[in-house]
């Protein structure tokens, strides 16, 4: 079993048993968390799966950002040095545990 622990913009926290090969964005909206809107369904065309990585395990490490997901965080009020697109980070047995937060609504 490998969990997901999320963060709501209210501060209500939630575990869940993630999928291991589907992202981060597809898990927590499969998981009923319909503020993560993620209005392009995970093809990195928009920005609406932003989250905050609070922690992820000892040893694990998240996908480098690329160019894009690089490009569409720029232009975000709200990033922060842990913001990602949880559409661009394949859900691992590695990363159980993650904790995220969604981030504000732009």
């Amino acid at each position: 079993m490998a969990t997901i622990n999320v963060k709501t913009r209210d501060g209500t926290r939630n575990q869940f048993e993630g999928t291991i090969g589907l992202s981060l964005m597809e898990n927590i909206r499969n998981s009923g968390h319909e503020e993560l809107l993620a209005m392009c369904g995970g093809c990195l065309s928009c920005a609406t799966c932003h989250i905050y990585v609070e922690s992820i395990p000892a040893g694990a490490s998240l996908p480098d950002l690329s160019r894009d997901e690089r490009n569409f965080l720029d232009g975000l009020d709200f990033r922060k040095p842990e913001s990602r697109l949880a559409c661009q980070i394949p859900f691992s047995a590695a990363l159980n545990g993650i904790e995220v937060m969604i981030a504000p609504e732009e």
